[in-house]
């Protein structure tokens, strides 16, 4: 294809780990992008790293650079404010970890989030981001909530 561009990166892609939303095994998942000759490719599932680690090893043998990341639920106001359901809003943000320190950090946020801001959803908010120096970049993610 004219103009295709070789470097490019996936940067929010869901997988199997990904609860009720992803259907991507992360074995097909790095086998096409090989196809695809790509060099990289990020994991960024729904408020959990389940997969990281599998998603890790499976893209190094297979001479991917792995992007480990989530999408976390970012809730409007504290992530320990329980509003009435369909009154609370949340947002969805992406985060990559841009070394190990950092994917140490996004571990601290998904099980802060887990076992502190948990209604219906492992949510998250910006104080508990903002005292947790993350990952290399936090953007609006393109899932809707």
């Amino acid at each position: 294809m004219a103009g295709q561009d070789n470097e490019f990166v996936h940067l929010h892609v869901h997988t199997d780990y990904s609860l009720l939303d992803g259907a991507c095994r992360i074995d097909r998942l790095i086998t096409r992008a090989q196809e695809l000759g790509m060099k990289s490719l990020a994991m960024t599932d729904h408020g959990n790293l389940f997969g990281a680690i599998n998603f890790y090893n499976a893209a190094t043998r297979g001479g991917l650079k792995p992007l480990v990341g989530c999408e976390v639920y970012l809730a409007s106001g504290s992530r320990l404010e329980r509003p009435e359901r369909g009154q609370g809003k949340y947002f969805h943000m992406g985060l990559l970890a841009q070394d190990f320190a950092g994917y140490r950090n996004l571990l601290k946020i998904i099980s802060d989030a887990n076992l502190k801001g948990f209604y219906y959803k492992p949510r998250t908010d910006l104080e508990t981001l903002a005292a947790t120096p993350t990952a290399s970049s936090g953007s609006p993610a393109a899932c809707r909530a």
